[in-house]
């Protein structure tokens, strides 16, 4: 698990890397499965989806997340990456909270229901910025410590300009 006080830390040192480092996920999914019933069967049919969604204000956002899991068990905090959303994790979120993870997926500045509370907040989609967004959120859900779970991080949309092939992180936010 990461402490929320130096996720900042982590992700500030690891840009163009993966939202941070899952550490001591081992230890905690070791622990977790020992006291959990065995994974459900993937089933075939219609696509599932998150129930309802909540809301809660956290620093400069109003951020929409979906949730699963027992509320006091270890959490898990699943940030997707661009172009995607939180549906990205939607076979995921279910097998975790059936191991006894709380599970938080939201939305991140941009995307779905999450939104500015002021519109004269300047848009800004770099993890820098999107850390504290994480961190915010910590704080208005009182969470001490997570287990960070994300993807495509290191690269923004698919054009660039640089020999190496990597782009620069666009401003894609509303």
């Amino acid at each position: 698990m990461i402490d929320r006080r130096t996720f900042g830390k982590v992700v500030g040192l690891a840009t163009g890397a993966t939202v941070a480092s899952l550490a001591g996920l081992e230890q905690a999914a070791s622990a977790a499965r020992k006291a959990a019933p065995p994974s459900p069967a993937v089933a075939t049919g219609p696509h599932p989806s998150f129930g309802s969604l909540k809301q809660v204000k956290a620093g400069l956002l109003n951020i929409g997340y979906a949730e699963a899991g027992p509320a006091r068990g270890p959490v898990v905090i699943c940030l997707h990456g661009w172009p995607y959303d939180i549906h990205s994790f939607v076979d995921v979120a279910p097998q975790l909270a059936a191991r006894g993870y709380r599970v938080i997926v939201p939305y991140l500045r941009g995307h779905g229901t999450t939104r500015f509370l002021s519109a004269k907040t300047f848009r800004n989609a770099q993890q820098s910025a999107i850390a504290l967004d994480i961190l915010a959120l910590m704080d208005a859900l009182r969470i001490d410590q997570a287990v960070l779970a994300g993807f495509d991080w290191g690269r923004g949309p698919p054009t660039s300009s640089r020999p190496s092939g990597r782009s620069a992180a666009r401003p894609w936010c509303r």
